[in-house]
């Protein structure tokens, strides 16, 4: 299996990025992943790679891109200037069927103007949404988006997120029926912009041909509540509702993490402390659940958090990985070859 990977999108710079793809390549001996960027810096950093991990250089494939779109840059200047990017060579590569899937941390907004240029959409979806999922209680976990492709969204493509998501608890998690809700400021009919309450209107109408249970207005806290497998709202509501989410889970994690070593002392106690926070870690750990599909699209692409960190790169990469083992495009494809909007 091959992936394509832009090696400098991410705010740390490609060390980061090729040490996490070194290590997704040293966890699954049929996986070689195609890097883009600059040849000479790719070579460079493979050549610095830690020793346990130098055996990953032969199934990391360089290809060079010599040019860069920053985190600065439009989504326009990317679609009139950023051919010869990593970004656009490495979409390029994926949209001719060298690869089954892309990872990047670059510049969003042009990831997904490129992507959706060079790769094209499903039949009836008209923009690509960015959705990850989030820890809730029980295990569960909940998607959300749009996380940031689409500021302010009408109605009709509010409702083709929720038939993304749907489709996504569906063919991943296995979940027959899942349970959608339109994030708002409450549960009453008459709160919310105008967008959301059309969207809720159209929902009501339709959800019972889309293979969905709506369950009208959700409010932040339900989120995390795990009875909801699918959250719908904009971009701006999404992104911030995400970074803020990531924010708490760290500082809670720090925060019981350091009341543990005030209060335990001695070997004991410490022994008896470590597995409790290394679980604790594990399941709310935001560099876990790093990466976020682009839905929508033909093709398979995964965004990877621009701070990421070589672990967090590698849990995108994973993320990629369990995509194409379900054949996401094709089964979205395959559910809902037409969309409302």
């Amino acid at each position: 299996m091959r992936l394509a990977i832009d090696v400098m999108g991410g705010d740390q710079g490609p060390c980061a990025i090729i040490e996490g793809s070194a290590r997704a390549v040293m966890d699954r001996p049929d996986l070689e992943l195609a890097l883009f960027g600059p040849r000479q810096r790719i070579v460079a950093e493979l050549s610095r790679l830690p020793q346990p991990l130098a055996a990953a250089a032969s199934r990391l494939v360089v290809n060079d891109a010599p040019a860069v779109i920053s985190q600065s840059a439009s989504a326009a200047w990317a679609l009139r200037r950023g051919s010869e990017s990593s970004m656009a060579r490495m979409l390029h590569y994926l949209a001719s069927g060298h690869a089954a899937a892309g990872v990047s941390a670059g510049n969003t907004g042009a990831l997904v103007a490129l992507a959706r240029r060079e790769l094209g959409m499903l039949p009836g979806f008209s923009r690509p949404a960015i959705s990850t999922a989030i820890p809730a209680r029980g295990g569960r976990r909940c998607y959300l988006l749009d996380l940031g492709a689409n500021v302010d969204s009408p109605a009709a493509r509010l409702v083709d997120f929720a038939m993304l998501g749907s489709a996504m608890a569906q063919c991943v998690d296995g979940i027959e029926r899942p349970r959608v809700a339109l994030l708002n400021v409450g549960s009453e009919a008459t709160k919310g912009s105008a967008n959301v309450r059309e969207a809720d209107q159209l929902l009501q109408r339709r959800a019972g041909g889309f293979g969905f249970a709506y369950q009208g207005y959700a409010e932040g806290g339900d989120i995390f509540q795990g009875e909801l497998d699918v959250v719908v709202c904009d971009g701006f509501v999404g992104n911030v509702t995400l970074k803020a989410s990531e924010g708490l889970t760290r500082m809670l994690v720090e925060r019981v993490q350091m009341a543990f070593e005030s209060r335990l002392s001695g070997r004991l106690a410490s022994l008896l402390a470590k597995p409790v926070l290394k679980r604790l870690k594990q399941e709310l750990d935001p560099v876990r659940y790093n990466g976020a599909s682009l839905l929508g699209l033909k093709r398979i692409v995964v965004k990877s958090h621009g701070g990421a960190r070589a672990d967090g790169f590698y849990y995108a990469i994973q993320r990629a990985l369990q995509e194409v083992e379900h054949d996401l495009p094709t089964r979205l494809a395959e559910r809902w070859p037409q969309s409302v909007s």
